[in-house]
């Protein structure tokens, strides 16, 4: 059988799209085995927010982004591989479920921001979409729970709910805190939040 060359091409850009959400699936359910056996051991050291992006952000259409981080920000204490994987599938997440948004990155620090009673910086990742129900934060961050399973909406049915347990599970392995809140003007936005390095030069 021979195919006409734009066919080819859809039909191979097909098949690249559905082995990286395949790899990304893969990876996704070994780190949540690694979680739920308790055999997370991060390297921490001192990183830029900005250090991860990169990575983290591969595959993802750069229109759709807006990279809002100030040059300046103090380093945070984390596991470089970790932390683009919670980075990674945060604004998968938010990509998928606010099509029409961009999803906007923010970072912040200063008196107020801890964690674990130490001083802390918080990265924002933030969309314009539908946004959830406050009752409904809490099963955002459940293994194999989705939020086309209790919201109306079934446009979307592809993964199985393991991106954001495994976001979460990763922060808190780094000493951190993974939390969800409401954009201002409507949508989501997710809050991770990591103490600030304290050793030397990183």
């Amino acid at each position: 059988m021979t195919f006409a060359p734009e066919d080819e091409r859809e039909l191979l850009a097909t098949i690249e799209d559905y082995a990286d959400r395949l790899d990304h699936l893969v990876n996704n359910l070994l780190d949540m085995s690694r979680i739920t056996a308790d055999a997370v051991n991060p390297l921490l050291r001192g990183l830029g927010w900005h250090q991860i992006l990169q990575e983290a952000l591969r595959g993802v259409p750069g229109e759709r982004i807006r990279n809002e981080l100030a040059a300046n920000l103090p380093y945070i204490e984390a596991d470089a591989g970790m932390l683009e994987r919670v980075v990674a599938n945060l604004v998968e997440n938010a990509v998928k479920y606010a099509p029409d948004s961009d999803v906007v990155l923010v970072a912040r620090t200063g008196a107020g921001i801890t964690v674990g009673g130490r001083p802390a910086s918080e990265l924002l990742v933030m969309d314009h979409g539908r946004g959830i129900a406050p009752a409904d934060v809490l099963d955002l961050f459940r293994a194999f729970q989705r939020l086309d399973d209790s919201a109306s909406s079934r446009e979307d049915r592809s993964g199985i709910g393991l991106g954001l347990a495994v976001a979460k599970g990763f922060t808190e392995a780094m000493g951190g805190t993974l939390m969800a809140e409401a954009t201002p003007g409507g949508g989501l936005t997710m809050v991770v939040t990591l103490p600030l390095w304290t050793g030397g030069q990183a």
